[in-house]
């Protein structure tokens, strides 16, 4: 499969210095972003949940085929550049080989997700808050409900 970087060359760069932001969470989104070089840094609710550092990562995907706002912020933990994808879902409806390449990376962290889900599940964790688990498995498999129905 093709990777994202090859597949975006014509697209325009965004250079980032340290600890500058390439997105906010809560800002409307629709534009993707695939890093070129340096490492970032994924904040979500004050908690630094992830490290983005491999050429031709993805970033913004979820809120492009979610379409909503960003979730996470996104700050460069390094001099940073990221290609500049405006119209994230035009650009996937039009290049069905990126949009292959999406699913196959949301696909790939939705299962590390749901093997680290049984995993905890395996060892008896016990988050403080009844129905915890069932919350996190209803949302990995689509099945989400509010905490009151459980």
């Amino acid at each position: 499969m093709a990777n994202l970087l090859t597949l975006t060359t014509a697209f325009p760069s965004r250079s980032l210095k340290p600890g500058e932001m390439l997105v906010e969470a809560g800002a409307p989104g629709g534009e993707l972003y695939v890093l070129a070089k340096g490492r970032l840094s994924v904040i979500r609710d004050g908690v630094e949940i992830a490290q983005i550092e491999g050429a031709g990562s993805l970033v913004g995907e979820m809120s492009v085929l979610l379409g909503t706002d960003y979730t996470a912020t996104v700050n460069a933990i390094t001099p940073v550049e990221v290609k500049v994808i405006e119209d994230g879902i035009g650009w996937l409806e039009r290049t069905p080989i990126a949009a292959l390449h999406v699913a196959t990376v949301a696909c790939q962290r939705l299962d590390n997700t749901s093997a680290l889900l049984a995993e905890l599940r395996r060892e008896g964790s016990k988050p403080h808050e009844p129905g915890f688990f069932e919350r996190l498995f209803g949302a990995v498999s689509g099945e989400a409900r509010p905490a009151s129905h459980l």
